[in-house]
C-alpha cells in the first residue's frame, strides 16, 4: 500500500475535561473546580498542581458549562447612554471602555458594549439585562429624563454608574471624579493668573458633571452675570458655538473655563476666528485632560480626571456586588495640568 493510501485517523482530538485535569494533578474534581472558579479554600500545593496540569494538557474552561454550574454568565454590560457617535467622538468613553475591558479580563469576564442613545435602545438594553444576559452593568453618562437607572435597578442585577447620580436619595453604586472641586481649582487658577472677566461654557445641566462643574465655577466667583455663562453639550461644535455667543454678549471677557476638553477645542477655534490671542487676550481652561488637550493650539491647561482609577474602582465595586456586597459610592480627586492656554 502506498504511503498516500494509508488510512488516517480523521477523528477530532477530544477536548480535555475537568476530569482530565483532576487525573493529571492527582486531586479531586471538586478541588479542580474550586481552583478554576476561585471559590473556596485550596492549599497552595494543590493549586499549583492543578495549574500545572491545566498548562500541560491544554485545558480551557467551558464558559457555558461553568455558567450552568455557577448561575453566572461571566459577562458584564458596558452601557453608554448617549448617541452612538459620541463613543467615537469623545475619547473619554473609549478610555473607560478599554480600561474596564482590561480590568474585567483579569477576572476572565467578558465585557459587552451596548449603546442606549434612544428610547428603543434603552428598552432593548433593559430587557437584555433583565433576561439574565449579564452578571452586572456598568452605566456611563446617565442623563436626567432618559435615565436607565430605575429600570436597571428593577432587574435586580448589580449596577455601577460612572458619575455621581443626579438623584442621591437611592442607594446606587457609583464612581466619580470630584467635578465640583476640579471646577473650583480651574476657576481659581484663571483668577490667580490675573483674569477678572471670567466666563464659562458649562456642560449639559441634565448630567451630574455639567451641574457640578458649573456649581464649582460659581463657588469661586459668587454672583455671576448670567451673560458670562453658556451651556454646551460636550461636543467640539457646541464649544465653538457657545464661545461665539459669549463673545457677542461679553466681548471684554478675558478668560473662559470650559467644562470639557472637546468643547474647549471648539472654543479655541472660535477665539482664533475672532482674532483673539490665547492666552494673551483670553485664557482658556478645560476639563478631562483627554488626548484633545495636548493637540490644541496652544496646548490646553485642564483638569485631569483619573480615568484608569475610575475604571478599576467601577469594576471592583461591581464584582463586589456580584459577590453579595452592598452598593457604595466613591469620589476621586482631580489634578490641575498646566500647559500654555493660561
Amino acid at each position: 500500500m502506498a504511503a498516500d493510501d494509508r488510512p488516517t485517523d480523521r477523528r477530532p482530538h477530544r477536548r480535555p475535561t475537568i476530569n482530565d485535569v483532576a487525573a493529571a494533578s492527582g486531586v479531586s474534581r471538586g478541588t479542580v473546580s474550586r481552583v478554576l472558579t476561585g471559590e473556596g479554600y485550596v492549599s497552595k500545593d494543590a493549586r499549583e498542581a492543578v495549574l500545572r496540569a491545566v498548562r500541560k494538557i491544554g485545558y480551557v474552561a467551558n464558559r457555558h458549562a461553568r455558567g450552568l454550574a455557577t448561575q453566572r454568565s461571566q459577562t458584564v454590560a458596558f452601557v453608554l447612554s448617549e448617541p452612538q457617535h459620541r463613543l467615537f467622538e469623545d475619547p473619554n468613553f473609549s478610555i473607560l471602555l478599554r480600561e474596564c475591558t482590561q480590568e474585567l479580563a483579569a477576572h476572565d469576564i467578558m465585557l459587552v458594549l451596548t449603546v442606549a442613545g434612544t428610547e428603543a435602545d434603552r428598552k432593548r438594553v433593559s430587557r437584555f439585562v433583565s433576561e439574565g444576559g449579564v452578571d452586572g452593568t456598568l452605566l456611563v453618562s446617565d442623563r436626567a429624563g432618559t435615565s436607565l437607572v430605575d429600570e436597571l435597578l428593577g432587574t435586580g442585577t448589580p449596577l455601577v454608574v460612572c458619575g455621581r447620580p443626579l438623584d442621591d436619595s437611592r442607594e446606587i453604586a457609583y464612581v466619580s471624579a470630584d467635578d465640583r472641586d476640579g471646577a473650583r481649582r480651574m476657576t481659581q487658577h484663571l483668577r490667580g493668573s490675573g483674569r477678572e472677566r471670567i466666563a464659562t461654557i458649562a456642560g449639559p445641566q441634565d448630567t451630574p458633571g455639567g451641574r457640578e462643574r458649573l456649581s464649582g465655577f460659581r463657588d469661586v466667583l459668587g454672583e455671576v452675570d448670567e451673560r458670562m455663562i453658556a451651556v454646551g453639550d460636550y461636543s467640539r461644535a457646541s464649544g465653538e458655538e457657545q464661545m461665539l455667543r459669549l463673545l457677542e454678549r461679553a466681548p471684554g471677557l478675558d478668560a473662559v473655563f470650559v467644562a470639557s476638553d472637546l468643547m474647549a477645542a471648539g472654543a479655541l477655534d472660535a477665539l482664533h476666528r475672532s482674532g483673539r490671542r490665547v492666552p494673551e487676550d483670553v485664557a482658556v481652561g478645560g476639563f478631562d485632560d483627554s488626548a484633545a488637550a495636548e493637540r490644541c493650539d496652544p496646548p490646553l491647561t485642564t483638569i485631569r480626571q483619573p480615568w484608569s482609577r475610575i475604571s478599576k474602582e467601577m469594576v471592583r465595586l461591581l464584582l463586589g456586588m456580584i459577590n453579595g456586597e452592598s452598593p457604595a459610592g466613591m469620589i476621586l480627586p482631580t489634578t490641575l495640568v498646566e500647559r500654555a492656554s493660561v
